[in-house]
């Protein structure tokens, strides 16, 4: 690989539909509000995508230091296999958090609301600290429940807040429906690495619940997504129902997840819980301006 393929190779692209579906909830249900700001959406964005490539980052090099990353049957991780040092690594989670810091602080400066640095700062200590420091809280379980928060209910509500200036209570369920796609994704990624994550002790929540508890909670999340975009329908336009065809990628993560897939096999399930996310987003904000 080039020195530009391994970044890129570090930075999962493929993980940035969980950036992409918040936003474009948020800005949803700003539209619902009779509120649009096409710069500070961009800017939402911007920071929600340079977390998301600093979390890569940061687990890339936090799993490869400690040897979690040593049997993988997911995407390469450069830091494990040897493509880029360590250090170097790390530098890159901390630009990348650092970018994400640049821009929050222009949203902030914008809106005037400076509250709003306390909630970035818990953002990156989350990214962080979801495989770094010595008890690193996606080792015990918890990922599932921080990647809900911040790139389910922080992200969207944060969108919609500062662009409409005020909450409404139907960003809770617009933040749910993608928050549970973006849970989802992380859910089929532990399911496929529950054989390696136990060998290395690794906790996640898919080892503690084992292989048939964890379809059962992917399916779950794929219900709550369905009731979610119900609710936001029912709280501003009936026309955001069309955000369910948004879900229509998650057939074949579903069957493939029902069907008892392992290994690789379960790679089709991340991709396509992704792309269902995103379609979410997207549908509840074309469903808005239909109405």
């Amino acid at each position: 690989m080039t020195t530009l393929e391994v970044w890129v190779t570090g930075a999962r692209p493929r993980t940035l539909p969980a950036a992409i579906a918040p936003i474009l909830a948020g800005a949803a249900t700003a539209a619902a509000q009779g509120e649009a700001d096409l710069l500070l959406t961009v800017l939402a964005f911007l920071v929600a995508a340079a977390l998301q490539v600093g979390v890569n980052y940061a687990n890339d090099y936090s799993d490869g230091v400690r040897g979690t990353d040593e049997f993988r049957t997911g995407p390469t991780r450069i830091t494990a296999s040897g493509l880029a040092r360590p250090a170097a690594v790390k530098r890159a989670a901390f630009l990348s958090f650092g970018a994400a810091a640049v821009f929050g602080l222009v949203i902030v400066v914008l809106t005037a609301h400076w509250w709003l640095l306390a909630v970035g700062v818990a953002a990156i200590l989350a990214a962080w600290f979801y495989t770094g420091g010595e008890k690193p809280y996606g080792y015990m379980g918890l990922g599932e429940v921080f990647v809900f928060i911040f790139f389910g209910l922080v992200a969207t509500m944060g969108t919609a807040y500062i662009v409409a200036d005020r909450f409404a209570w139907y960003s809770v369920a617009a933040g749910s429906a993608v928050g549970a796609m973006a849970c989802a994704v992380l859910v089929g990624n532990n399911l496929r690495d529950i054989p390696t994550d136990r060998e290395t002790g690794k906790r996640t929540l898919a080892v503690r619940l084992g292989d048939r508890g964890t379809r059962v909670l992917y399916v779950a999340l794929a219900v709550l997504a369905v009731v979610s975009v119900v609710a936001f329908a029912a709280g501003t336009t009936w026309w955001a129902l069309v955000a369910l065809l948004g879900l229509l990628p998650l057939g074949g993560p579903l069957r493939l997840v029902l069907s008892g897939a392992v290994g690789r096999d379960l790679i089709p399930v991340i991709q396509g819980t992704g792309l269902a996310g995103v379609g979410i987003g997207l549908g509840l904000l074309v469903g808005v301006y239909l109405a």
